[in-house]
């Protein structure tokens, strides 16, 4: 937590698999989360339909650690469950894998009502924090606008009870503008705030966000992503006949020298 807590707070990139927790850890950052999305796209499914379990999800945040050393944050979805008792089985099983964060969403799995009601919102964020003792840092994310419903007042008023009933960092995914960035710092001070990147439709910088009262940044599936498009660019140039564009990239010595790193 003292990472959040410091002046300029931290930047939180999310790997998808060893070799990239690796690169994160060899680039300088103190900590790396996972991604639900990246994820799940590994594995050929959708996020946020429950299609991975709690415990393919923490196996996949314990081979960070395992690797790095790092603390890390597990984007675990809604909890994996429907009820209080399973949210706090996941906290727990987190806590026991080691984990420094866990993050639960008010998302329900169901594409017809993908967001909870808000007691049960609150509720899976209370059982979160009662069942994490302080021995893990606890997210409370309300995916308002990222599931289509842009209504501020609301995100607000989600963040507000999450913190209430204790949730040490607050978050808000894919925030419009600047302006709903700020009123929600300003709302729920002096809990923590997260942001995904930046708000949707201006990048702003680091230094741009944590003088807006930011926290912590994170990037979700952004660096998969990116990588993702560097795969299709070569898949192109290869269909073209351009081997020497599609086999350009890191070096497998670059590799196995990370590789290396993990296994001491």
């Amino acid at each position: 937590m003292a990472l959040h807590t410091r002046d300029g707070g931290l930047v939180m990139p999310n790997a998808w698999d060893g070799l990239s927790a690796l690169m994160l850890a060899d680039a300088g950052f103190e900590a790396i989360a996972t991604s639900s999305a990246a994820f799940a796209a590994t594995l050929g499914r959708f996020d946020g339909h429950h299609e991975v379990s709690r415990t393919e999800h923490l196996e996949h945040a314990r081979l960070f650690g395992r690797l790095t050393g790092l603390p890390i944050n597990g984007d675990f979805e809604d909890g994996y469950g429907d009820t209080l008792d399973d949210v706090a089985a996941t906290v727990e099983a987190a806590v026991d894998a080691g984990l420094a964060g866990i993050g639960i969403e008010d998302t329900s799995g169901d594409p017809d009502h993908p967001i909870r009601d808000f007691d049960d919102a609150v509720n899976r964020v209370r059982s979160a924090v009662n069942a994490a003792q302080r021995r893990i840092v606890v997210t409370g994310r309300t995916d308002n606008f990222l599931q289509g419903r842009p209504d501020l007042d609301d995100t607000i008023r989600r963040l507000t009870a999450f913190a209430e009933v204790g949730a040490d960092v607050l978050y808000a995914p894919y925030l419009p503008d600047l302006d709903a960035l700020g009123a929600i710092v300003s709302a729920v001070a002096p809990t923590p705030v997260n942001v995904l990147v930046s708000p949707a439709d201006e990048v702003l910088t680091v230094a741009e966000l944590q003088k807006a009262g930011v926290k912590r940044i994170s990037l979700g599936p952004a660096l998969y992503t990116h990588a993702m498009e560097a795969l299709e660019q070569a898949t192109q140039a290869l269909v073209a006949g351009d081997l020497a564009a599609a086999t350009t990239g890191v070096s497998f010595e670059r590799i196995n020298e990370l590789l290396g790193r993990g296994q001491r």
